[in-house]
C-alpha cells in the first residue's frame, strides 16, 4: 500500500489540491499488500460492490467520499455503511481530486485527448506562488481542433467520444458557428467561463453550466458552450490513471465503467424542437364571473 500511495502522491501531490478539498489516503493499512486497484469517479454503493466483486485491494476515486467534516461514520448512513464495508473487506480508499484536476497530465488532458486537441495550455493557471504553478499545470485545457468544425459538428463529436449518459451533450450558440479553438474542463467548469473568453476559445465544453451565467456570456459574444454530464467529462482520466499504475507499479488496475451520473432519463418534445404553450381553449384567459373578482 505504501508504495502505491507514494506513487499517487508523486503524480498528484496533495499540496496541489484546493484548501477546501480532501485528498489522499482515506482508509486502509499502509502495510497491506495491493494487487488490484479499482479506478472510479464516484465512491457509491454500486462502485464499491463492483470493486469488491472484482477482488480489488484499493479503490482510487476522483470525488472524495468524505469531503465535509463528519462526527460519525455510523452505518446508519450510506457513507458510513461504505466505510464499514470497506474496512471489513480490507479494501483501502484513496482520493485524487483537485490535485488531479491541475496535474499535467491530469483530468482535463484526458478530456482534451478525446477531441484530438493540440497546442494545449491551461485554461486557468494556478495562482502565482501556488505549489502547483508551472509546467503547464492548471484547471482545464485550451487547444486547437484537428480541423475547423461547426458547433453542431463538435456537439455530435462530443456525444460520440464521451461515455454515453442519459444527459448527453447540449450546446448553446449558433449551430453553424465555426470552432477552431476549444476549451475543456472536466467536472464543474461554470466558474471558468471568463477564463474561456479570455483564452480566445471559440467554444467551451464542461459540465454543470447554469442558465444565467451561460446566457450572459453568450450575450456578451463569449464562446459557444457545450454542457456534458459531470461524470462523463471526468471518466476519461480513469484510463490514464489505470495505465500509469500498471506501468509504474506491479499491480493490476481496472476502470469502472458504471455510469454514476445521477440523471437517468432524458426526453425531448416529439418534434425535436421547442413548442409554444398550448393555446387557451376559451376566448378569454380565465372564466369570468361578474359576481367574483377576476383572478
Amino acid at each position: 500500500m505504501a508504495d502505491v500511495v507514494a506513487e499517487l502522491a508523486r503524480r498528484y501531490p496533495p499540496a496541489w489540491a484546493e484548501d477546501w478539498d480532501r485528498v489522499g489516503l482515506v482508509l486502509g493499512e499502509p502495510t497491506a499488500p495491493v494487487r488490484r486497484v479499482a479506478c472510479v469517479v464516484d465512491v457509491l454503493p454500486e462502485t464499491v460492490a463492483e470493486a469488491l466483486d472484482a477482488g480489488a485491494d484499493l479503490i482510487v476515486a476522483h470525488h472524495p467520499l468524505l469531503l465535509r467534516g463528519v462526527s460519525s461514520v455510523a452505518p446508519t448512513t450510506w457513507k458510513g455503511r461504505i466505510v464499514h464495508r470497506l474496512i471489513r473487506a480490507g479494501v483501502a480508499l484513496y482520493t485524487a481530486h483537485t490535485n488531479a484536476d491541475v496535474a499535467r497530465p491530469g483530468v482535463s488532458d484526458a478530456l482534451a485527448a478525446r477531441f484530438g486537441l493540440t497546442g494545449l495550455r491551461p485554461l486557468q493557471p494556478p495562482a502565482e506562488g501556488s505549489p502547483a504553478a508551472g509546467s503547464g499545470r492548471g484547471i482545464g485545457r485550451v487547444g486547437e481542433l484537428p480541423r475547423p468544425a461547426t458547433l453542431a459538428e463538435v456537439t455530435r463529436l462530443a456525444a460520440a467520444v464521451l461515455p454515453p449518459t442519459s444527459w448527453g451533450v447540449r450546446a448553446a450558440g449558433d449551430p453553424a458557428r465555426v470552432i477552431r479553438t476549444l476549451a475543456v474542463c472536466g467536472g464543474s467548469g461554470d466558474s471558468f467561463l471568463a477564463a474561456a473568453t479570455a483564452a480566445g476559445a471559440d467554444a467551451y465544453l464542461t459540465s454543470d453550466l447554469r442558465h444565467h451565467p451561460a446566457g450572459e456570456y453568450l450575450a456578451a459574444d463569449g464562446p459557444a458552450l457545450l454542457d456534458a454530464a459531470h461524470w462523463a467529462t471526468e471518466h476519461p482520466w480513469l484510463a490514464d490513471l489505470a495505465a500509469h499504475l500498471r506501468e509504474s507499479l506491479a499491480v493490476e488496475a481496472y476502470v469502472s465503467d458504471l455510469d454514476t451520473d445521477p440523471w437517468t432519463l432524458h426526453a425531448v418534445h416529439p418534434t425535436g424542437r421547442p413548442q409554444p404553450a398550448d393555446p387557451t381553449p376559451t376566448d378569454q384567459p380565465y372564466p369570468v364571473d361578474e359576481k367574483e373578482p377576476r383572478p
